[in-house]
């Protein structure tokens, strides 16, 4: 099956693809701004698609450019598709503001009537997502959410203010890519609507300086829910690569030397791990699981890169200065032993391995053309 992705270098574009890269027997197809400049290379993206999760969109900037912006992109679309003669299941992410009756909303409501009517016409399957408000890792501050916004402050030492406070109702981006591939997989048309977290923004916001003030302090918070959960790992996102590593204190006396490895408010499970010279352990991404490095004896290269990227982070790491650095999600990740000795390596996660959902998903870090 081949799945189109337009907006796929967008928040929840970007979250398609990455969940899509762990199916098998699916390949990805995206389509961006270059992509719907021109009839003919939209018609190459149309054509080859069995099922287009229409992403792509405007949510920012003046009133008229995002009306005219979203609509056009749904005519255009609904263009090539007729053009093509293709009739694969669309699904669009809409908005609960499609209600309202304000430039966003509007657009919304027309390019989803666009659409609905194209397949109602040609018998095509069509689904409209109606989503609140969406936010996950790497999301674009001041543009995607507020959690993006009030997250970069914090990773960058700032304190959030509140202008005014209001009701949020918050989704996590993996819920909306459950949703639309639930509504891929069973082929189901019609309007889903996914719920979120109801809470203000003030609760958000204290929520989030909890989190903030914990892991500065060296603790790994408690996560009541999968909510919380979500809310720290994107909280994370945006402290890589520049909080990393994180110096430990070690402790040393006449017996020998000591330091706190990891600190947390609800356990995990930890495991020490020897390697021998020139092997890499890893080449692997989560979509949730907070894990921790540490090398505690050796020389070691770890190597992160965020899904999708060709940019390859590397930290160097020596037993001899203790460093810890937690692998952000969605970044593939391996260590490798550069040293001429064992390698001893700590490693912690906040769950207790399940080999029924281990949420531990291979790819190599080094790509095939990177790795000489």
């Amino acid at each position: 099956m081949k799945v189109g992705i337009t907006g796929a270098d967008g928040l929840i574009g970007w979250h398609f693809c990455c969940h899509l890269l762990t199916l098998p027997d699916i390949s990805i197809v995206t389509a961006n701004r270059t992509t719907f400049s021109s009839p003919e290379s939209l018609d190459r993206f149309v054509a080859q698609c069995d099922v287009i999760f229409h992403l792509a969109g405007a949510n920012r900037g003046a009133d008229a450019d995002v009306e005219a912006t979203n609509i056009q992109l749904a005519e255009v679309l609904v263009a090539s598709l007729k053009r093509c003669d293709r009739q694969p299941h669309v699904l669009f992410s809409s908005s609960i503001h499609q209600d309202r009756d304000n430039a966003y909303g509007r657009s919304k409501r027309i390019a989803s009537q666009l659409l609905q009517n194209w397949a109602d016409k040609v018998g095509a399957n069509y689904t409209c997502l109606i989503l609140p408000h969406v936010f996950g890792e790497h999301g674009r501050p001041n543009y995607n959410s507020v959690v993006s916004t009030f997250c970069y402050q914090f990773a960058n030492g700032h304190q959030p203010i509140i202008d005014r406070d209001g009701d949020l109702e918050l989704l996590h981006t993996s819920d909306v890519v459950d949703a639309g591939l639930e509504a891929m997989w069973s082929a189901s048309g019609g309007e889903l609507r996914p719920a979120g977290r109801r809470i203000t923004v003030c609760e958000m916001l204290t929520e989030l300086s909890l989190l903030d003030d914990h892991y500065r302090r060296g603790i790994i918070p408690e996560f009541t829910d999968q909510f919380s959960l979500n809310l720290f790992n994107v909280y994370r996102s945006y402290l890589y690569p520049q909080f990393y590593p994180q110096s430990l204190v070690k402790h040393q006396d006449d017996r020998g030397g000591l330091f706190e490895a990891v600190k947390t408010d609800h356990g995990g499970q930890a495991f020490l791990s020897t390697t021998v010279p020139g092997i890499t352990r890893g080449d692997h991404f989560h979509f949730h699981k907070v894990e921790r490095f540490l090398v505690v004896s050796g020389q070691a290269e770890i190597r992160l890169r965020k899904l999708f990227s060709d940019s390859v982070e590397t930290f160097t790491v020596s037993g001899d200065q203790p460093v810890f650095i937690d692998m952000p999600t969605l970044h593939t990740h391996n260590i490798t032993n550069t040293g001429t000795t064992e390698l001893l390596t700590f490693f912690w996660s906040h769950e207790i391995f399940d080999p029924e959902n281990p949420d531990t998903w291979s790819e190599p870090v080094m790509r095939k053309n990177e790795s000489s």
